[in-house]
């Protein structure tokens, strides 16, 4: 029996909404990873099974071909490239689900259009601090992933009503692997994130649905290009800079490095975690210049490139607070985000005066 996360009155809401709903929309964050893909098409297979039929899955921008394996992935509208298809379907939404993201900022130019959307908003993740723009806001950031919260709130749904339920009456199989996938991937294959027992009875219960959890790992870690594990090798060999005083690693990319190995959504996924194989590293930063997109133009103040960073950390070093104070990101203490405005050389310098002051050099 697993704990429960939810009180008695949110699931409810979010029981009565699904309810009276006839045109679903689920919306992730941008650049989707494993979580995010795995929450949302997560849901929206429990959707169908319960009977919707009027679900559509909307993503801010494409997602990695490595998840293109998964059910219904080909069902996924990508904003950017199919705006006017998207903008039909959220036209006609009664009920907006929204997954693995804390505030609109997060889904890019799809931030603007929910918040003035008049139908109700569910609100599922494990950032910290949510924004308030959801009528239902299940938050929990102690959670390993959005997709366990997702598998938790279904079984709550489902086990409220008749507690004898099978879970195989519960979940499709196809629920089941997105889920599973989610899970994997937001732990690092369950090596960071991951000493929560409660985990692993879902993971077991994902399993006895038919998940071969083997599979999954081979269709995401083991699907990358040669054009990819060149450039991690570039990464390693050319880019990686380690100071030692401190134990963290750094490496940046150039868009005009990124266009020499034919960059591609997803090929930077995982090399932020490279470095903490090496012995007395603890902390890793990985900064890439990406191109600045039209809803990003006022808060870019004029600068011509935007660099995306990851921050990862060991134990109980957190870097959220390193993201947050100095790169305008945030997000779990072992594994964050931030963002930059201005150039690569001024975004390296901007590390190289604060990591420091975040990092502990024991």
């Amino acid at each position: 029996m697993l704990s429960n996360y939810f009180n008695t009155a949110d699931v409810e809401a979010v029981r009565q909404l699904i309810s009276s709903a006839q045109h679903i929309v689920i919306i992730t964050h941008m650049s989707p990873d494993g979580d995010a893909m795995g929450s949302s098409l997560g849901m929206r297979h429990y959707l169908r099974h319960i009977g919707k039929t009027e679900v559509t899955n909307i993503v801010p921008n494409s997602f990695p071909n490595f998840y293109d394996w998964m059910p219904d992935a080909n069902q996924v509208f990508a904003y950017d490239s199919k705006q006017v298809e998207a903008d039909i379907r959220l036209a006609q939404c009664d009920l907006l689900i929204c997954t693995d993201f804390n505030e609109p900022k997060r889904i890019g130019a799809l931030g603007e259009k929910i918040q003035f959307l008049s139908c109700p908003k569910i609100l599922i993740d494990h950032h910290l601090h949510p924004s308030d723009f959801a009528d239902v806001t299940l938050s929990y950031p102690g959670s390993p992933s959005a997709s366990e919260i997702v598998f938790r709130l279904i079984y709550a749904l489902e086990t409220s009503v008749s507690s004898d339920k099978s879970i195989q009456s519960i979940f499709p199989v196809e629920a089941a692997e997105c889920l599973y996938t989610g899970m994997m991937t937001d732990t690092g294959n369950f090596s960071f994130n991951s000493n929560h027992p409660e985990m692993y009875e879902i993971v077991a219960q994902l399993v006895s649905l038919g998940v071969d959890k083997d599979a999954i790992y081979n269709a995401v870690f083991n699907a990358y290009s040669a054009d990819r594990m060149r450039l991690m090798g570039y990464c390693l060999y050319q880019k990686m800079r380690i100071f030692p005083d401190c134990h963290i690693a750094l490496i940046y990319l150039s868009r005009k490095e990124l266009y020499r190995f034919n960059f591609k959504s997803g090929d930077a996924e995982g090399i932020v975690n490279l470095p903490l194989q090496i012995r007395d590293i603890y902390y890793s930063v990985f900064m890439r210049e990406d191109k600045i997109e039209p809803h990003e133009r006022e808060k870019a103040n004029g600068a011509k490139s935007k660099i995306k960073l990851s921050f990862r950390s060991q134990g109980d070093r957190p870097v959220n607070i390193f993201a947050s104070e100095v790169f305008n990101g945030g997000g779990h203490a072992n594994a964050a985000g931030g963002e930059y405005y201005g150039t690569l050389p001024d975004a390296v310098q901007q590390f190289l005066d604060n990591y420091h002051r975040y990092c502990k050099n024991a």
